[in-house]
């Protein structure tokens, strides 16, 4: 099997958010789990992506981190599709992906890869004082401290294919700021059944939000890019009103790790609801085989 290290959500060689990308021979179906557990654990990268061809335009994509398997991951599907494009595998245009959080098109178009989104769903709103000062403790701040510097917003969990806590706060020297605890972040994260944190604030004119995401449940302590929390953003920003459907969104992440990446979104009406489609620009680092093999084959 063929592996690449991408860096997704740039144009630069060592920026963005590395992924490790495993396309399967032609015919094979997936190894079992723990060998791709442990493939994403010996690539140390916070998601690696198992690829498998169904046909000339549809693929079925799992996606690994170094502890268990997540439904969706967007630097990981960007990673993924810029390693076929290279590779010879895929062209422009769109095709279809099968993933464990439904189906979705991605559109390769020079060297941007653009994807959709799961249907977005607003889960709860976190409204008890007691829970908003856990919450911001957790993180390193004072819950205290957001209202009187004009936050209004208040934290929301949402999905577009894993559920994520959108926590906003009011500045980006406060977002630099944020140092959690990760074993209570894990728990909390266990407790709201969120995938983690993924904190922003509207504090700045060069991008729609600066962002940061922690997800220490699944071994990311913290995430450079990430494409579903974004899309969850886009989502959070319109039913709060500072998006609007047909905008083009632009959010900053990674400064704080020195990876900055820049992750695009758009979101639009479709039919009773709205539909979200994340994307950005990928760059391939490195390639080799995969000589292990999982149980029962022959390297």
């Amino acid at each position: 099997m063929k592996y690449y290290i991408v860096d997704a959500f740039t144009t630069e060689p060592f920026g963005g958010n590395p992924a490790g990308v495993v396309l399967l021979d032609e015919g094979c179906d997936f190894p079992d789990d723990a060998f791709c557990v442990k493939t994403a654990r010996e690539l140390r990268y916070s998601e690696t992506a198992f690829v498998k061809r169904l046909d000339e335009r549809s693929f079925h994509i799992r996606y690994f981190t170094p502890t268990a398997e997540v439904g969706l991951c967007g630097h990981a599907t960007i990673g993924s599709f810029t390693a076929l494009r290279q590779s010879g595998r895929v062209g422009d245009g769109d095709h279809r992906l099968h993933t464990a959080s439904g189906e979705l098109c991605v559109t390769v178009h020079g060297g941007s890869v653009i994807m959709d989104m799961a249907a977005p769903a607003a889960l709860a709103e976190i409204t008890d004082e007691t829970a908003l000062a856990e919450l911001y403790d957790v993180m390193g701040l004072d819950w205290a401290e957001q209202r009187p510097h004009g936050l209004s917003l208040l934290p929301r969990l949402v999905s577009t294919g894993l559920p994520d806590i959108l926590l906003p706060v009011w500045s980006r020297g406060e977002l630099a700021r944020i140092e959690p605890d990760l074993p209570a972040l894990t728990a909390l994260s266990e407790r709201y059944e969120a995938v983690g944190v993924h904190a922003f604030t509207l504090d700045g004119d060069d991008a729609t939000c600066h962002v940061r995401d922690f997800a220490p449940l699944y071994g990311i302590n913290e995430e450079s890019a990430t494409g579903t929390a974004n899309g969850a953003l886009a989502y959070y920003g319109l039913l709060n009103g500072f998006i609007a459907p047909g905008d083009d969104c632009s959010f900053v992440q990674g400064e704080k790790m020195g990876r900055p990446s820049v992750i695009r979104a758009r979101i639009e009406r479709s039919g009773d609801g709205y539909a979200v489609r994340v994307g950005g620009e990928g760059v391939v680092v490195a390639e080799g085989t995969l000589l292990a093999a999982p149980a029962g084959e022959n390297t």
